[in-house]
């Protein structure tokens, strides 16, 4: 009888769809920054194509090496707003996504794709227009035999990944969310995008170099040579 290594959590608690708006008008670097630096996947997992970005939640799958049969049953089970993550332990002998999975996933209106693997078809998915984020590209195709498990809790681009948790993903990579840091997130994000909107006015006012890097270099002990 199959367990661990093979099995599917067909129910999982979503993030609310007005919090998945929120998030999705912050680019992901507002976002780490409100974070403490920390939530980012690693620079490897970039989206496939130009102008991709997803806010959405997360369903989570883990496949073996060069086998994608449980993303199927993912796909069966996704809702409008989710982002499948699909944790592969960075395997790049063959792809897990494609031009025929976006379109499921487009049909099912799902948010985005995020995978340390590979992907194939890429004119294909672009032309979908799902947001597709992945480690690269290959012809290479998958086999569908198993084993894999869906909606449990995953490491992709070197960051835990838990069923529902938000994820948003632009031009600059993934960022993941977790469920306990959602209030405080969105609340440093929006005093992060204020801040920031502060420093451009101060620029276009002609103050180009703030007042804190003179401080902090006081305070570090820089020495200065002419």
């Amino acid at each position: 009888m199959a367990g661990i290594g093979f099995r599917v959590r067909t129910k999982i608690e979503r993030a609310p769809k007005d919090l998945l708006e929120q998030f999705a008008k912050y680019p992901t670097g507002n976002i780490v920054d409100a974070m403490g630096r920390f939530g980012a996947m690693d620079p490897g997992v970039k989206p496939v194509g130009p102008g991709m970005k997803f806010a959405g939640s997360a369903l989570t799958v883990r496949i073996r090496a060069c086998d994608n049969l449980v993303i199927y049953k993912a796909l069966d089970l996704a809702q409008p707003g989710d982002v499948l993550v699909i944790a592969t332990n960075n395997f790049q002998g063959a792809a897990t996504w494609g031009d025929l999975t976006s379109l499921i996933a487009k049909a099912k209106g799902v948010a985005g794709v995020v995978t340390d693997g590979m992907v194939r078809d890429v004119d294909g998915i672009c032309q979908v227009g799902l947001p597709v984020f992945a480690r690269g590209a290959t012809p290479n195709s998958p086999f569908k035999d198993g084993q894999g498990e869906v909606n449990f809790t995953v490491t992709c681009g070197g960051v835990t990944v838990r069923p529902g948790d938000i994820l948003v993903g632009d031009g600059d990579g993934v960022v993941v969310i977790p469920r306990e840091d959602w209030d405080e997130v969105r609340k440093g994000a929006a005093k992060v995008v204020e801040k920031e909107h502060q420093t451009v006015a101060n620029i276009q006012a002609g103050k180009l170099i703030p007042d804190w890097v003179a401080k902090t270099l006081a305070e570090r002990g820089c020495t200065f040579v002419d």
